[in-house]
């Protein structure tokens, strides 16, 4: 792996972990942003610098990134991986789905990728060499497949796929790339709380291989994707061949 200064936001648990795990071992410097402690127990772990932050205040996030950057040297990656799933139906038996829940999924998945995105960016732009970085977004396949009481979050997820493209043509002056990974149905810890029948219920529904994903295969997709300089502006589904009805 090229010379990497990476910062990981959600880097605590899940997917952001397994990507803090694959950087590490891939010889990158890695720095967590996570609202959870727990981030600095993997951290110490694996050797990577940890900062609590918020991904949806600028505050945090902008003094996360010039702690990162003066421990690392540089930030010439990001990958976020920080966000929350909610399931409420537009409406329900009691009533209309809760502004409130809309907001908080849409400010912490899509806001708070932004926020990090936009920030992040001037950081990299400063760097001497080019390509001057590259930010991975964690979409979903629920941007484009989501299921009933998924409103709020497919919506949060499309967003992020949205904005690949117009992004990717506002950072191509700066030799900045941006992408996103829209993952299926991954073995998470969120998802390991609903038990093993539910999770073999749902790893029916994958074309092939008819399991769920690992957390290592969207770690290493997106490892490729820092690699692989002529991948920009794009949403790339990992899923198993998952279409959701």
């Amino acid at each position: 792996m090229k010379t990497v200064a990476a910062v990981i936001t959600g880097g605590a648990s899940g997917l952001g972990a397994a990507t803090v795990k694959a950087f590490r071992d891939a010889g990158a410097q890695v720095t967590i942003l996570d609202r959870d402690t727990a981030g600095q127990t993997l951290a110490d772990d694996v050797g990577a610098g940890f900062v609590q932050t918020d991904v949806t205040d600028e505050a945090s996030v902008s003094a996360a990134l010039d702690h990162a950057k003066s421990e690392m040297g540089l930030i010439n990656v990001v990958v976020n991986c920080a966000g929350i799933a909610t399931a409420e139906k537009t409406v329900g038996r009691d009533g209309p789905h809760r502004l409130e829940t809309f907001q908080r999924t849409v400010n912490i998945n899509l806001i708070g990728s932004f926020n990090v995105a936009r920030l992040a960016a001037v950081h990299m732009a400063e760097n001497p060499s080019e390509p001057k970085g590259v930010i991975v977004h964690t979409a979903s396949v629920a941007a484009f497949d989501g299921q009933k009481g998924q409103v709020a979050y497919a919506a949060s997820k499309a967003g992020i796929a949205g904005m690949q493209l117009p992004m990717a043509r506002d950072l191509a002056q700066m030799s900045i790339r941006t992408m996103a990974i829209a993952p299926g149905i991954f073995r998470t810890p969120m998802l390991e709380g609903l038990g093993e029948e539910v999770m073999t219920g749902l790893a029916a529904d994958v074309t092939y291989p008819k399991r769920l994903g690992d957390p290592a295969e969207y770690a290493a997709l997106a490892k490729f994707i820092v690699e692989c300089d002529y991948l920009n502006g794009e949403t790339i589904r990992i899923d198993g061949a998952l279409r959701m009805k």
